[in-house]
């Protein structure tokens, strides 16, 4: 066993905190930045909001689609060059988006950028952590994946004042080279590298040494069709899916809901809440979970505790401060897990050789499931009843987040190990 000093000085934490720059660029430019990019394109070019909204949806389904085919991709190509390629196209896409003269070309720049973005998201940052960690892999996950939120409370900021100093196209350049330029230094350093390569063993172990088992009894593997009748497999994607379906539509909505109340300001240093609470709860259970814990049962507890946040927004009716915080801090602390710990799941539930063809695929449908999560909490919140006086009273909205959520659990404890 490996003396503390070595476990401190071992290469996987370094590609941890590289994990952890590549998904603030990645989610920072490529899930955070949609929103800011619909404001600019409207203001700028003055194209209807169904127009704008129908290319971020295409963003986000060729992400899904590019985020299914991650593996083969890093099989063939590698990770470096995948996310070398990948930081470019969403660089490149960004750009578009800035400098798109005609419809038809905002959506070439939603493809780039949703092709782009995935080989930073979710899906890679497990690709890329993974192989340097087991009994630490929770751990060191929740620390690379806490990048994303990071990612969401940097870049709003920064990209709004960019934008109003030297308008979007000057800011999408800027921006993006600077972006290219950190992820192919980290890619050429970092990202290339392996720990079999570097003659050693996940988490700091001496090489050679027997692997930590894994959570599981030995699963079996699941080549071509099989993984797909596998109900571990399915519960576990419909889980996440309707989880991030849930989430991703509440989100898009809040800041809205919470300007009556709150007003502008105060309104978003209420939503800067989330992606702090989402860091908090995230390396809470990241460090603390055991190693003999039942993952699915964690992740129902975090979907429950975001079913209460749903309940208290609704008590609030939009008017209530308090209720209205509350409900922010609960929806926070529960957010980061609907991304995180699937992928856990995965590691204990099937073999080793299948667990980056599983998370690529249950990342892949969620993303797919979320792109329309806007859409629909939008048609519920204009078609539901609603009072006039309250605007910021939405209490269908929360009630469709709570089914899905509840679905969600239904899900993971359907496909839980007897």
């Amino acid at each position: 066993m490996p003396d503390a000093r070595q476990y401190e000085t071992f290469y996987g934490w370094r590609v941890v905190a590289a994990a952890f720059v590549l998904a603030m660029f990645g989610l920072g430019m490529g899930f955070h930045g949609p929103p800011i990019y619909l404001h600019a394109v409207r203001e700028t070019r003055g194209w209807s909001l169904p127009l704008v909204s129908t290319a971020i949806t295409v963003h986000f389904l060729v992400g899904a689609a590019v985020t299914a085919c991650l593996p083969a991709f890093h099989r063939r190509f590698g990770i470096a060059r995948t996310t070398k390629v990948g930081a470019l196209a969403l660089a490149l896409g960004v750009l578009g988006w800035a400098t798109v003269v005609s419809p038809w070309q905002l959506f070439v720049a939603a493809l780039l950028s949703g092709a782009g973005w995935v080989t930073m998201g979710v899906a890679a940052i497990n690709a890329i952590v993974s192989p340097w960690f087991v009994r630490a892999r929770p751990a060191a996950l929740a620390m690379a994946y806490n990048g994303a939120n990071i990612g969401g409370v940097v870049f709003a900021p920064l990209w709004a004042v960019a934008i109003g100093q030297v308008g979007f196209p000057a800011a999408a350049a800027m921006i993006g080279a600077a972006m290219v330029l950190v992820i192919w230094i980290l890619a050429d350093r970092v990202f290339s590298r392996t720990p079999e390569g570097m003659g050693m063993a996940p988490d700091g172990d001496v090489a050679g040494a027997a692997a930590a088992p894994n959570a599981s009894s030995s699963p079996r593997p699941l080549p071509g069709s099989q993984l797909w009748h596998d109900a571990k497999f399915q519960t576990l994607a419909a889980a996440m899916a309707l989880g991030l379906f849930a989430q991703i539509g509440v989100i898009a909505h809040l800041y809205s809901l919470m300007v009556p109340a709150l007003g502008a300001r105060d309104a978003g240093l209420a939503m800067a809440l989330v992606p702090a609470m989402a860091v908090a709860g995230r390396t809470c259970i990241g460090w603390l979970l055991p190693a003999a814990a039942d993952r699915r049962l964690v992740a129902s507890a975090s979907y429950a505790v975001q079913i209460a946040a749903s309940v208290v927004f609704i008590a609030g009716a939009g008017v209530d401060t308090a209720a209205l915080l509350l409900g922010v801090v609960l929806f926070g602390l529960a957010f980061g897990n609907g991304t995180w710990l699937p992928p856990l799941i995965a590691q204990t539930e099937f073999a080793k050789e299948d667990v980056p063809r599983v998370v690529a695929l249950i990342v892949a449908m969620a993303q797919a499931a979320y792109a329309f999560a806007p859409a629909v909490f939008g048609l519920v919140r204009e078609v539901a009843p609603r009072s006039e006086a309250h605007p910021g009273d939405a209490p269908y909205l929360f009630v469709l987040a709570a089914l899905a959520q509840g679905l969600a659990i239904a899900a993971f404890l359907v496909g839980r190990r007897k």
